[in-house]
């Protein structure tokens, strides 16, 4: 179905054209007439399948430009994520110049975004810890949102919003609509649906095959002596221009960081202890293509969109299974091949079986081995440098 069949307003219809939008997706076509219908809905849709379009077009639709006070309110778990919502619904009102849209994120300075609120804005998009601070200072006014959306619910509700989430809902007194997007469907999200939605569409998108990123997953079996080593030859042996690699804690973060940066590698880290513009200027960075290495946490799994990623690399194992899946499908995207790697050691075995075999990876990750010529080529890099290029954040 085209976009052009839906009874959009033409400024829409142009800023769809501009984005270079023709055929809508499947949950696109699902989602937005029922939404532009004013029903509530709870959608579940894999990450990647143009949900931010699906619930984006019916809120810019619904906006009354006359009116400078807030009518929408999307909630999402991350900064990232919330920044990149803020940023594809302008695109959408690329030729509404009267539409306003404020992004309000933990970490980012209170007062500058306290200014913002004063020029008025109909769409706030926020993450729910920051909107309850603002709401709790009173310098917004929600009473009269009328459209709430949230996006990646079940992530924001499992991450400990939820009694946030529901105080939010809770005095949104004009709300007439709810609307859920999620990759899975948790008991915390059915709770919310129960307890706020009424007669919601319930919209399942199941993947498509031709549309999921081809990634090439593989496995490596390693040990604490040999994981530094084994990671360098990993980038070194792939000649990979553009590397995330993953840890679960942000001090295996920021040491494996320093590790990399001593063996020359051009590598900085994210995690959550840096400002939000520490965080804005790494991932400029890393964007821009002028850092090569990027050693993070899974806080950047989610809602940060670099397309041309050559490999993700699992440091160590993800501590869940959507994490594994959130963490591979930074490569492989805009129709790229994309390589990911997870290494774990003999303990972790039957942890990592399992984890494919819940994921249904366990055709496709492959085991890798290195051979001694590449295993010494590391060797000798790691025996010959000592310079230190990351600044450390401890």
């Amino acid at each position: 179905m085209k976009y052009t069949e839906l009874s959009l307003i033409p400024e829409i219809q142009k800023a769809v054209e501009r984005m270079g939008f023709v055929e809508m997706t499947e949950i696109q076509e699902k989602a937005i007439p029922v939404m532009l219908s004013g029903k509530d809905v709870i959608a579940k849709a894999p990450t990647g399948t143009g949900k931010t379009c699906a619930f984006g077009i019916p809120v810019i639709q619904a906006v009354d430009q006359a009116k400078k006070q807030p009518q929408t309110v999307i909630l999402a778990p991350t900064r990232e994520l919330a920044q990149q919502i803020a940023g594809d619904l302008r695109d959408l009102a690329y030729f509404l110049p009267d539409i306003r849209i404020a992004c309000l994120y933990g970490g980012a300075n209170m007062q500058k975004q306290v200014d913002q609120l004063k020029k008025g804005c109909q769409i706030l998009v926020a993450t729910p810890g920051r909107l309850m601070d603002h709401v709790k200072r009173r310098t917004v006014d929600i009473s009269a949102v009328t459209m709430v959306v949230l996006d990646e619910a079940d992530e924001m509700l499992n991450m400990g919003f939820y009694k946030d989430v529901r105080h939010i809902i809770d005095i949104m007194k004009a709300r007439r609509s709810l609307s859920m997007f999620s990759a899975t469907i948790s008991r915390e999200v059915m709770d919310i649906g129960w307890l706020y939605q009424r007669d919601a569409e319930e919209i399942t998108v199941q993947p498509v095959e031709e549309s999921l990123p081809k990634i090439h997953q593989y496995k490596l079996r390693t040990t604490g002596r040999d994981k530094l080593a084994d990671l360098a030859q990993i980038i070194l042996s792939g000649g990979y221009e553009r590397v995330m690699v993953f840890c679960n804690t942000k001090f295996t973060t920021a040491t494996l960081g320093n590790q990399l940066a001593r063996l020359n590698f051009n590598v900085d880290c994210l995690h959550g202890d840096l400002s939000q513009a520490e965080r804005n200027k790494i991932m400029t960075t890393f964007k821009e293509g002028k850092l090569n290495v990027l050693v993070a946490t899974d806080v950047a799994a989610r809602g940060i969109d670099v397309e041309d990623v050559d490999a993700v690399i699992n440091y160590d194992v993800p501590e869940s299974n959507e994490h594994y899946t959130h963490r591979i499908g930074r490569t492989g995207r805009a129709r790229r091949e994309g390589v990911s790697y997870l290494m774990y050691t003999p303990e972790e075995e039957k942890r990592v079986n399992e984890l494919l075999r819940l994921t249904r990876n366990t055709e496709l990750c492959r085991a890798v081995k290195f051979d001694d010529a590449h295993q010494k080529l590391v060797e000798e890099k790691v025996e010959k440098t000592d310079k230190w290029q990351i600044r450390s954040y401890f």
